[in-house]
């Protein structure tokens, strides 16, 4: 193990709250077990899943570190017993149980991927999380089909953008919905067919004239709240609704009788708590699946902003204010 730093800088929390419960701090720099990686991080993502767990809403999963950081990329700094397929020195990014607003962090060498050709550290640093979702959520747990149809809201957020791009590249007919002109031009840019302003038009009309009245074969839904029913009344006979986040609260009153005489699937999954076994699973898939795309240039990685990691509460902000397109990266 090469020598390491003892102490290591951090973004950490004083309590649930707002952006400005992080603050930045020093501890140790952990060491790898068995099977495990440690990481030199350059840059971290920045997911909804941290402003959960900064607000008290989104607890990490039993044995996981408390600092945010769901995704980062950067060099192996040393690795633990059995590691056989990574070195130190290699560049990787990696799907974290939590700990990327540091520079240190640790993973299972199972969640580490390469850096795909033609990326630079830190922009690869997006990919992780937002792609083992998509897939995990699209292609698995929503099954889509070639030639069939999706509608996916928040179209210009990280895993939006990344979903237009899949699901286009597997030979799906997409819809979003996004809440501004500018937003629907790059969704459409992307690979969207029809892009909505749900500020401006009813999502469900329109998605209905799109579709003949059938309505298209899967959602993927991050709102919650009033938007399943809507989905609902969108979604073709035998279609998939996949929640994967609720904005607008994850309880809601619900007429069964529809879902059941059309035979429509409610389904949806998180992927941190996971068993380490299923993510390295997930990441093999997408590492055959989707790697070879975005070396070839066939999926395209935007970057809204990058902040400094000791900025983290502002990057926090700019993710709460829902002003972004793409993905938020601390830079370390």
């Amino acid at each position: 193990m090469q020598s390491l730093p003892e102490q290591m800088r951090v973004i950490s929390m004083s309590g649930p709250g707002g952006p400005e419960v992080l603050h930045e701090e020093f501890r140790p720099v952990p060491r790898p077990g068995t099977g495990e990686v440690l990481i030199r991080l350059r840059a971290a993502g920045v997911n909804r899943p941290d402003l959960l767990q900064r607000a008290g809403a989104y607890p990490p999963p039993p044995g996981a570190t408390d600092l945010l950081g769901l995704e980062g990329a950067g060099e192996v700094a040393a690795v633990g017993e059995g590691v056989e397929n990574f070195a130190v020195g290699d560049p990787v990014c990696a799907l974290l149980p939590g700990g990327g607003y540091a520079d240190y962090a640790l993973t299972p060498a199972g969640h580490c991927l390469p850096i795909p050709k033609g990326f630079d550290t830190v922009t690869a640093a997006a990919l992780p999380e937002t792609i083992l979702t998509v897939w995990a959520n699209v292609m698995e747990g929503g099954k889509l089909q070639p030639d069939e149809t999706i509608l996916i809201h928040g179209g210009s957020s990280g895993i939006g953008v990344m979903a237009i791009q899949i699901a286009r590249n597997h030979g799906g007919q997409v819809f979003v919905t996004a809440g501004s002109e500018e937003k629907c031009k790059v969704c459409e840019s992307l690979g969207a067919e029809r892009a909505i302003n749900y500020r401006q038009e009813d999502f469900v009309e329109v998605v209905k004239s799109l579709t003949d009245g059938k309505g298209v074969n899967m959602v993927l839904d991050m709102v919650g709240g009033d938007y399943v029913e809507r989905n609902l009344r969108v979604l073709a006979v035998e279609g998939r609704h996949v929640s994967i986040a609720f904005l607008k609260g994850s309880k809601m009153m619900l007429n069964l009788a529809p879902v059941m005489m059309r035979r429509q699937v409610l389904t949806g999954s998180t992927l941190r708590i996971r068993s380490d076994a299923e993510k390295a699973r997930l990441v093999r898939a997408v590492r055959e699946a989707v790697w070879p795309q975005l070396a070839g240039g066939a999926i395209k990685v935007l970057i809204h902003d990058r902040f400094p990691l000791s900025a983290a509460a502002d990057a926090h902000r700019l993710m709460e204010n829902s002003h972004h397109i793409g993905k938020i990266l601390l830079e370390i």
